[in-house]
C-alpha cells in the first residue's frame, strides 16, 4: 500500500496545475440559439350573438320584414288555391313544386349536401315548415275564414321563441317577455272578438300549425347560423319531394282540379312565393338577428293579412283591428329594442 501511495504522490508532481496566465487557444464561435419557434395563437372563441345595435341585427330586421310581407299573402293565396284544389292536393303540390324550384336552384349553384350532423335539424324543420304547417293551415281554411286564421297563427311568434329557449337554453331579458306576452295577449283578444268566443275544428288544426311551425323555425333558425339560409330551406324542400311527389299523386287521383284564374296562381305564389322565396328570407334573417327575436316581427303578419283578406278575399275588416295593429306594432318596437 505504501508503493502505492507514492506512485500517486510522484504523479500529481509530475503533472503540474496549468498556469491560468498563459493564453488560451481561441475557441470556435458559439452558434447563436435558434428562435423559438413561433407557436400558432388559439382560435377565437365565437364572439356572443349580435346585439340589438350591430350592423348585422338591422339587415336581419330587414330580411324578416320581407320575409313577413311574403307570408301574410299565404292565407289568401290557399283561399284562392283551394278555389280549384281540394286541401290535400293544395298542400301536397304546393311542396311538390317548391321542392321542384329548390333542387333547380341547388343544382344551378352547386350547393354541396349538408353535413350528417345538420340532418337531425333539417328533418325537424322540413316537418314543421314544408309538411305539418301547410298541410294543417289548409285544413283549417276549409272551415275558418281567413281572417279568423291569421289572428290564430298571431300566435306563433311567442310559441316560437318558447319553443326556442327550450331548445337552446337562451334567455331573453324579462323585457322581452313582457313584451312578447302582451303581444300575444293583443293577437287572443283580436281573435276572440273576431270569432265571437266560438271554437270550431279548424281551430284544432290552427293550433296544432301553431306547434309544428314553432319547431321548424326554431331548428332552421338554429342552423341557419351554420349554414347559408339557401341550403337550410333548399334541403329541406328536396328533402320531402319524395313525400310530397306520391301526396300529389294520391290526392290528385281522389280530389277534383279546377284550374281557375284564383286557384293556378294562389297555387303557384304558395309554392314559389311563400315556401321558397319567404322561407329563405326568414331564415336568413333569423341567422343575422337570433330566432327569438326575429319571431317577434311576424306579430304584424295577421293585420298584413287582414288587408290582403280585405282587398283579395272581400272580407270584412272588423273596427278593432286599428287598434290591435297600433298595440302589436309597440310590442315589436319593445321587442327589438330589447336583448333576446
Amino acid at each position: 500500500m505504501r508503493d502505492n501511495d507514492s506512485a500517486i504522490q510522484a504523479a500529481r508532481i509530475a503533472d503540474p496545475a496549468p498556469d491560468r496566465t498563459a493564453p488560451t487557444a481561441p475557441t470556435a464561435p458559439t452558434a447563436a440559439p435558434h428562435p423559438a419557434p413561433a407557436t400558432t395563437p388559439a382560435p377565437k372563441r365565437p364572439g356572443p350573438a349580435p346585439g340589438p345595435g350591430t350592423p348585422a341585427t338591422g339587415i336581419g330586421a330587414v330580411f324578416a320584414v320581407l320575409g313577413v310581407v311574403f307570408f301574410s299573402l299565404t292565407f289568401p293565396a290557399t283561399s284562392w288555391a283551394l278555389d280549384g284544389f281540394g286541401p290535400w292536393t293544395a298542400a301536397a303540390l304546393r311542396a311538390l313544386i317548391a321542392g321542384v324550384v329548390a333542387a333547380g336552384v341547388l343544382t344551378v349553384r352547386r350547393v354541396p349536401v349538408p353535413h350528417r350532423r345538420h340532418w337531425g335539424g333539417l328533418a325537424v324543420a322540413a316537418s314543421g315548415v314544408v309538411i305539418g304547417f301547410p298541410l294543417l293551415t289548409t285544413l283549417a281554411l276549409e272551415t275558418s275564414t281567413t281572417s279568423h286564421a291569421a289572428v290564430i297563427v298571431g300566435l306563433l311568434p311567442l310559441t316560437t321563441a318558447l319553443y326556442s329557449t327550450v331548445r337552446t337554453g337562451s334567455r331573453p331579458a324579462p323585457l322581452f317577455w313582457v313584451a312578447a306576452l302582451t303581444g300575444a295577449a293583443v293577437v287572443v283578444a283580436f281573435a276572440v272578438q273576431q270569432s265571437g268566443g266560438a271554437l270550431a275544428v279548424g281551430d284544432l288544426f290552427l293550433c296544432g300549425a301553431l306547434l309544428v311551425c314553432a319547431a321548424g323555425y326554431a331548428e332552421g333558425g338554429k342552423l341557419a347560423r351554420e349554414l347559408p339560409a339557401l341550403e337550410v330551406i333548399g334541403w329541406a324542400l328536396v328533402a320531402c319531394l319524395p313525400v310530397a311527389a306520391v301526396g300529389s299523386a294520391f290526392a290528385l287521383a281522389h280530389e277534383p282540379v279546377a284550374l281557375t284564374s284564383h286557384s293556378v296562381p294562389g297555387l303557384v305564389w304558395g309554392a314559389v312565393a311563400s315556401q321558397f322565396v319567404g322561407m329563405l328570407l326568414w331564415y336568413r334573417a333569423m341567422g343575422l338577428a337570433g330566432v327569438a327575436r326575429t319571431s317577434q316581427v311576424q306579430l304584424a303578419q295577421p293585420l298584413l293579412t287582414l288587408v290582403w283578406a280585405v282587398l283579395l278575399l272581400g272580407e270584412r275588416l272588423s273596427p278593432a283591428a286599428p287598434a290591435a295593429a297600433l298595440a302589436v306594432l309597440v310590442c315589436i318596437v319593445v321587442v327589438q329594442r330589447s336583448r333576446a
